[in-house]
């Protein structure tokens, strides 16, 4: 049997975790789902999981959110050597040319959140499968 696999959602829209959340579980039931309402709590959330050596196979993060923004957030994943090879995916309602430059500079995909609902589970099942469930296995940490 495999080992779970966990995803992050950094998102605070509660539409949107729970559009997210049941669009993933229908790819593998046994994905592991996490959200939190901004960078803050997703950080420390990481920090933890590094202790328990079960990082996240991908991190969905949006980029408008209070508190810490998922710029800030993704800058200070990046900047770890234990977090930083963690696929982002930044799933944004934003389209703009700068979100997506500073994205690609910062190692992270951009997807702009699609309006309707029947688009928006079809992309959450394409980037879960294409970031997700084509690893191996959940980033472990060297002993």
């Amino acid at each position: 049997m495999s080992t779970p696999k966990l995803l992050l959602c950094v998102e605070d829209d509660e539409d949107d975790c729970i559009w997210i959340e049941e669009a993933s579980a229908e790819i593998d039931p046994r994905l592991v789902f996490v959200a939190k309402p901004n960078g803050k709590e997703a950080l420390m959330f990481l920090h933890r999981q590094k202790d328990q050596n079960f990082l996240p196979c991908l991190i969905l993060l949006d980029l408008n959110m209070p508190g810490m923004d998922g710029k800030q957030t993704l800058i200070e994943i990046k900047k770890d050597p234990e977090l930083e090879k963690i696929p982002v995916v930044i799933f944004t309602t934003s389209s703009s040319k700068a979100d997506k430059i500073f994205c690609e500079k910062h190692g992270a995909d951009m997807i702009t959140k699609p309006d309707h609902a029947k688009e928006l589970k079809k992309t959450i099942q394409d980037i879960v499968l294409t970031k997700c469930m084509n690893q191996d296995q959940n980033h472990r940490l060297e002993p």
